[in-house]
């Protein structure tokens, strides 16, 4: 089976017209017993396994083209190739078939594909057995033929006729002749029919005719003939732009002549392709297949040849990376690698596989790590492309590359983390990159893109989801927040309060590109909380990071709003009573509550997002939720009528009570006073404890709370570098910052600071929480001063989902303490 003659590719045509690779093996022709007859026979050269398995029908109709290929349907809708390594060996199986079916090897079709009544009417007529007799080539004999092309197209056996006739006759070359002296003697008559002619002949979709008219001698005479255009006023000027304009660059000198001439070929072919000849009508789309596939073949051949020189793609990659290398030539080097990648979408699995890991091997990562932060934005661009073909192709390979990176690099500088920094510094207004790189940071933060790419062992993606998530929360997310946490920071808000002490103040970004940059950090982040779990759930926790989202939801922007509150609607959808105790514990209702009455009675998104959020809370009867709601926020919200989420639940929470007064009243009050009632301090020790444990989930693996690296306790500090960056790329926007007016002004203050999300306890701090209001607040209604004091709960004590009714004195008790929340008709 070492016979290179005999080595092939085997295409099948699918849905879309494109050729998909079956694989590569050795063809043979034998008799079959068991379709009794004369087959081909495809064995795969890796392992023997039968490819195709076809027999030889006398009836249907083989095609060679291009010397080496030979195609052929075996049903209305499945058609199949065979690409040949050699000549010789496509003229050997090609004599085999001629022989099975009684055919001359010369010809390229081995049957007419017609239908029944058309074989039957020309078998009527003898002399359709004749080739077509074409018109001599001269200038009165244009009209003649173009009349004889044009007439031809809609029978494909007078097509073929007339195509063998043209081949044999070497009749293009000559009518190309012709074309010439039509240009010189400005015959515009002579000129028109010559295009009708020629757009005729590449109707026939033959691609013997193909290879004549697109060789180096003819295809700019073609190109010339298809600029004059009966419909136009003016001919189209095609020559000057492929020989001006379109300039062919060598960032390294192609030394393979025929490689060369492919290069060319294929760009002019696809330029008749797209920009020449009309979109074809739904009669003609077939009419240019052949054309389709010999662009494709075309370009196959290109991705096979560059590949296998190791010696120029290496002499590309060291001068992509070589510090010496000029602006320029860098610029033409990465552009020449998009175009290389462009070009390997044509290939098959196996095929496009062996050429990413071709380019892997030859170090393409750290040289994308390299461009990347280059200032120049056209290579930037090029080179975000091509890291999407790489991310698309194999996420597993790029993940992998940046956890080896990370061992011997510092953050700053590891590939993930320099993605993050373009997504961030995107000087795009509407953020195009920004966009496009956050899909790639999503593929590859993914997990059941791991699971799906990572198939070599059974504990692989697990293993890899793992390591890798690992590696992203220790040494990206902080990178990935940075623009969130700055904008939400304390120091942020005391300036902004600062700036619109005059005002109500603006205590979150009102930039509309900085809003747009948030909201996709926001939803990445909403990704990870529905993938993630665990590694989110404990970046949330140790960042107080809820609490810093729904800052956004006082933006002018209502997209970030909506965004903030899709981040918390994904929290509680994942019903975890993790989740549920920080949230009440931070009291993490407040700015939802706040945006909702800030909304007034108007009808819009943001009103049915936060009742949506009220109503699945009613619906899957989140007991701790619904009776922290109803404690604190019950008053306020009695009022909205016009859906009945918040009646609801308050007749949960009632119906909760009631059971929960059963299961007591049947408890000797011994028990319930000694066994069941704690000390309120000690239930609240009890919750720190719980709080502060790292909680380890079934089937996956466990991480240490984030560490507080350098680079991320100087988070502002680089995102700050960001910004100057950024800034330093783009004009200043001069646009004035609108002010919050007293309607978009904070109604409630955050009761608690992120320490005491996290388990502190300090009744000083809740006491100045209480009296202090927001900068900015004296013209909000006496009704949101009220609420304001009424929310501000006392930590100390954790406020059970039931009140004990035969416990009325410590109740009273408690009454006296300062640690006792105020009821809400307070």
């Amino acid at each position: 089976m070492s016979d290179t003659r005999r080595r092939v590719k085997v295409y099948t045509l699918n849905e879309d017209r494109q050729w998909d690779d079956r694989g590569t093996g050795h063809v043979s022709s034998t008799y079959v017993e068991r379709l009794k007859g004369m087959s081909l026979l495809v064995r795969a050269e890796s392992d023997g396994s039968l490819l195709l398995e076809s027999k030889i029908n006398p009836n249907t109709a083989y095609q060679k083209q291009q010397d080496t290929l030979i195609v052929w349907s075996e049903a209305e809708n499945y058609d199949l190739a065979l690409s040949f390594q050699e000549k010789a060996g496509c003229d050997e199986i090609w004599e085999k078939i001629c022989q099975v079916q009684g055919k001359d090897p010369s010809v390229e079709v081995t049957q007419d594909p017609i239908d029944e009544s058309e074989e039957e009417r020309f078998e009527e007529m003898p002399e359709t057995s004749n080739l077509i007799d074409l018109p001599t080539c001269e200038l009165s004999k244009l009209e003649e033929i173009a009349d004889l092309v044009t007439s031809v197209l809609s029978s494909p056996i007078r097509r073929e006729k007339l195509a063998l006739a043209l081949e044999n006759e070497g009749y293009i070359k000559k009518m190309l002749q012709l074309f010439q002296t039509c240009e010189n003697l400005d015959n515009t008559e002579g000129l028109h029919h010559l295009y009708e002619i020629i757009r005729g002949i590449l109707f026939l979709n033959k691609a013997t005719l193909f290879e004549v008219m697109f060789s180096d001698e003819c295809i700019m005479d073609v190109v010339g003939c298809l600029e004059y255009d009966p419909a136009l006023a003016q001919p189209k000027r095609h020559r000057e732009f492929l020989t001006k304009t379109a300039k062919f660059k060598e960032v390294i000198p192609i030394t393979d002549s025929e490689l060369r001439q492919k290069i060319h070929q294929t760009y002019r072919v696809q330029y008749i392709q797209d920009v020449i000849l009309p979109t074809p009508s739904v009669f003609e789309e077939n009419f240019l297949s052949t054309l389709t596939s010999f662009i494709f073949f075309n370009k196959v051949e290109i991705v096979s040849m560059l590949q296998e020189d190791e010696k120029f793609l290496s002499e590309v990659f060291a001068q992509l990376t070589d510090d010496a290398t000029d602006d320029d030539k860098r610029r033409e080097l990465v552009n020449f690698f998009k175009e290389f990648c462009a070009f390997s979408q044509t290939l098959q699995p196996q095929n496009r596989d062996a050429f990413f890991k071709t380019l892997a091997n030859l170090g393409i990562l750290p040289a994308l790590e390299i461009v990347m932060g280059m200032d120049d934005l056209q290579v930037r661009a090029a080179a975000t492309d091509i890291f999407s073909y790489l991310v698309e192709f194999s996420p597993s390979m790029v993940r992998e590359f940046v956890m080896q990176e990370a061992q011997q690099s510092d953050d700053d500088i590891l590939l993930i983390n320099v993605v993050i920094e373009q997504m961030i510094c995107d000087t795009d207004p509407e953020l195009g990159g920004a966009v496009q790189l956050m899909g790639l940071l999503r593929t590859l933060i993914d997990p059941e893109n791991m699971l799906a790419t990572a198939n070599v062992r059974s504990c692989t993606w697990k293993a890899e989801k793992s390591e890798f998530l690992n590696f992203f929360y220790n040494h990206c997310m902080h990178v990935l927040t940075a623009p969130l946490l700055a904008n939400t920071s304390e120091d942020k808000l005391e300036k902004d309060a600062v700036v619109g002490s005059t005002k109500s103040s603006t205590i979150c970004p009102d930039n509309y590109q900085t809003a747009q940059l948030l909201a996709l950090i926001l939803e990445l982040l909403t990704f990870c909380v529905e993938h993630h779990t665990y590694h989110i759930k404990n970046y949330i926790m140790n960042k107080d990071l809820l609490r810093r989202v729904l800052i956004l939801m006082n933006s002018k922007h209502t997209f970030l709003a909506l965004c903030a509150l899709r981040f918390m609607r994904r929290i509680i959808g994942l019903k975890d009573e993790f989740y549920n105790r920080y949230i009440i514990k931070g009291n993490l209702f407040e700015p939802v509550i706040n945006a909702l009455l800030d909304n007034g009675t108007r009808y819009n998104l943001l009103n049915s997002a936060v009742i949506e959020l009220f109503e699945f809370i009613r619906v899957e009867d989140i007991k701790s939720l619904t009776s922290h709601i109803v404690d604190n926020f019950y008053k306020e919200l009695e009022p909205i009528e016009y859906v009945q989420t918040f009646k609801g639940l308050k007749t949960k929470y009632e119906q909760e009570k009631d059971r929960q007064n059963q299961k007591l009243s049947s408890v000797p009050s011994i028990l319930r006073s000694n066994r069941f009632r704690r000390d309120a301090r000690a239930l609240d020790e009890d919750e720190e404890l719980w709080f502060n444990e790292d909680e380890e989930e079934e089937g996956e693996a466990v991480v240490p709370p984030v560490e507080k690296s350098k680079a991320e306790d100087d988070f502002p500090d680089s995102y700050e570098k960001f910004m100057e960056t950024k800034k330093a790329k783009e004009s200043e926007d001069k646009e004035n910052l609108p002010k919050r007016t007293a309607v978009g002004g904070f109604k409630f203050t955050f009761s608690h600071s992120a320490s005491a999300a996290n388990g502190a306890n300090s009744a000083n701090s809740k006491s100045v929480a209480a009296q202090t209001p927001p900068a900015g607040s004296n013209g909000s209604s006496s009704k949101n001063t009220n609420l304001a004091t009424t929310v501000t709960a006392t930590k100390g004590s954790l406020i059970g989902l039931v009140d004990y009714p035969d416990d009325e004195e410590e109740e009273e008790e408690e009454d006296t303490s300062p640690r006792k929340r105020p009821r809400l008709g307070s």
